[in-house]
């Protein structure tokens, strides 16, 4: 029996941006935003839903007068993230 996929990361944009901050650990907005090709609004709600899940902080500034949002995966983004690829895995080694 397989564990199910988390249904927080088994959202394209959402496993998109945590993919980015696997490897980065921390990110601007703009950057994901760039290279996720998501629209601010769509960006900005599945940002929420992973800080509401604990998996990344969001730290809200401004820098030179411009409002500055910064993502940052958490250990427990981290443990998720691992997790997720740890089961997608299993799904693909399943043996016929």
């Amino acid at each position: 029996m397989f564990k199910d996929l988390d249904p927080i990361l088994h959202s394209q944009l959402r496993l998109a941006v945590m993919s980015l901050l696997i490897s980065v650990k921390e990110a601007e907005f703009t950057f994901i935003k760039e290279k996720t090709n998501a629209t601010a609004g769509n960006l900005s709600v599945q940002v929420q839903k992973l800080k509401e899940a604990g998996y990344i902080d969001v730290v809200k500034e401004f820098k030179d007068n411009y409002p500055n949002t910064t993502c940052k995966i958490t250990k427990k983004g981290i443990k998720a993230f691992e997790e997720y690829v740890n089961t997608l895995q299993q799904y693909l080694n399943v043996k016929k």
